[in-house]
């Protein structure tokens, strides 16, 4: 038998009502606040990812799905090989960056997303998008990680990624743009029935602060990083700032007499911090400073952030975010600063998995006709009922009353509705509530409203 490979599964109902309630959600919030969808693709060029994420985080290294496309490569040799043509038949010089005749060869380096903050800031820069000002975007969709499964995370997992971008002429830089971003999540966790969450708050400065900060890590970690573990080693080499991300337990005791970022901010980036938390005040969106929290990857600037929730265990961040000033000039774009999270969909619905019988709709009524001529009058009072919004399920005329009362059981109806050569002639209908097992005969014109009654 074949299976779902590791790291993956299906999604089936009743579940799939649980994502699609968050879902529905978290679109009717952005709107409030003037998001708007973006999908990109599901796989892009690897520099973009070792530009964008870093090319010494976990997540380069180690946890991409990679593969050679020379399919891909001979698609830009030949959109080069067309605008060279056309170019020298109008006599003008080509535009654009041509493919050197060497690569022909060659193959491109393709990976499968493992986040999607690179792809859109990608997708920023190419359609040329700072000529709207400030853009608001957010994408809903799978992301691909090789790493070991646990407890709500996945190799094919689903995320809600929400980002702000633009110039800094259009305020894209503001604190008040990371408040707000703040907020919205607040408001979306509330709206989908999250409670108890913690937002842990930091500020990781800019370039120059973390340039500083790294020089006094390594100094502070020289003497203890042989009693660490082979990931933290490797950091401490590559990107000091890393050994926060470290999970084992062991090794905490150590980071925990390290020195921290906030000792380093300069002047801007400590008003801006400032400036962050008092409008979180304002709002009433309460914070737990976390002066350890560096997020995971290469591209954040200034206001970092987590939102956590006990009933995840250990690993129970359901999202995290912020800033990334200098990331689409790392990606050969403009100076646009940006602001972003991302919610992990499944650890969000995990959260909620005590909810999924509050959101799953069951049928409102079930149709059982008594016998196949009536099979079509059946259809008939299905498509009226609908068209109230009701759910409804039509039974076969072949089965027997019994067995149709059985199936409308198990599916959880709370009305059958029975339909047979006296019904129709007398265009009214027996109407019974399994529930209470109360029967009564309804006038077609009525059924609708009497199925609505609570």
């Amino acid at each position: 038998m074949i299976k779902a490979p590791r790291g993956t599964r299906d999604l089936l109902p009743p579940d799939t009502a649980l994502w699609n309630f968050v879902e529905a959600a978290v679109r009717d919030v952005f709107r409030a606040y003037n998001f708007h969808e973006t999908r990109t693709p599901i796989f892009e060029s690897t520099e973009l990812f070792a530009r964008g994420v870093g090319e010494e985080t976990d997540i380069v290294t180690k946890e991409m799905f990679t593969w050679e496309d020379p399919q891909q490569r001979y698609v830009q040799l030949r959109d080069s090989y067309i605008e060279a043509s056309n170019a020298f038949k109008e006599g003008r010089p080509p535009s654009g960056k041509l493919v050197p005749l060497e690569l022909l060869a060659g193959t491109q380096s393709l990976t499968l997303r493992p986040e999607n903050t690179a792809g859109i800031v990608r997708a920023y820069i190419e359609h040329k998008l700072w000529d709207r000002g400030l853009n608001k975007f957010f994408s809903i969709g799978p992301m691909f990680r090789r790493e070991r499964p646990q407890k709500g995370r996945y190799r094919q997992f689903y995320q809600i990624d929400a980002e702000v971008i633009g110039p800094p002429s259009s305020g894209s830089e503001s604190p008040a743009r990371d408040a707000e971003i703040l907020e919205l999540v607040a408001t979306l966790l509330d709206r989908v029935g999250i409670t108890g969450w913690t937002l842990q708050l930091n500020s990781v400065g800019c370039p120059v602060d973390r340039a500083k900060f790294n020089e006094a890590l390594k100094q502070a970690l020289a003497p203890v990083i042989d009693k660490m573990c082979v990931d933290c080693q490797r950091r401490a080499v590559t990107n000091p700032l890393r050994v926060f991300d470290c999970k084992v337990p062991e090794d905490q005791p150590i980071i925990a007499t390290l020195p921290t970022i906030s000792q380093f901010l300069d002047e801007a980036c400590r008003a801006h911090y400032e400036e962050v938390k008092s409008i979180l005040n304002a709002v009433q969106i309460p914070y737990v400073e976390n002066p350890r929290l560096v997020r995971g990857l290469d591209y954040y600037t200034r206001t970092a952030f987590e939102f956590t929730h006990g009933s995840l265990g250990a690993q129970n961040a359901i999202l995290g975010g912020g800033r990334y000033d200098g990331l689409s000039k790392a990606l050969g774009g403009p100076a646009a600063p940006g602001i972003g999270f991302a919610i992990g969909e499944d650890r969000l619905v995990l959260a909620l998995a005590a909810s999924v019988e509050s959101v799953y709709r069951k049928p409102d009524v079930y149709i059982a006709p008594l016998g196949p001529g009536l099979n079509g009058e059946a259809a008939r009072l299905a498509r009226e009922l609908r068209r109230h919004d009701l759910v409804v399920e039509l039974g076969d005329g072949s089965f027997r009353l019994k067995k149709s009362f059985e199936a409308a059981d198990k599916m959880g109806a709370r009305y059958i509705l029975i339909v047979g050569e006296n019904e129709v002639a007398a265009n009214a209908f027996a109407l019974k509530n399994l529930a209470s097992g109360e029967q009564v005969t309804v006038p077609r014109s009525e059924l609708a409203e009497r199925i609505l009654r609570k």
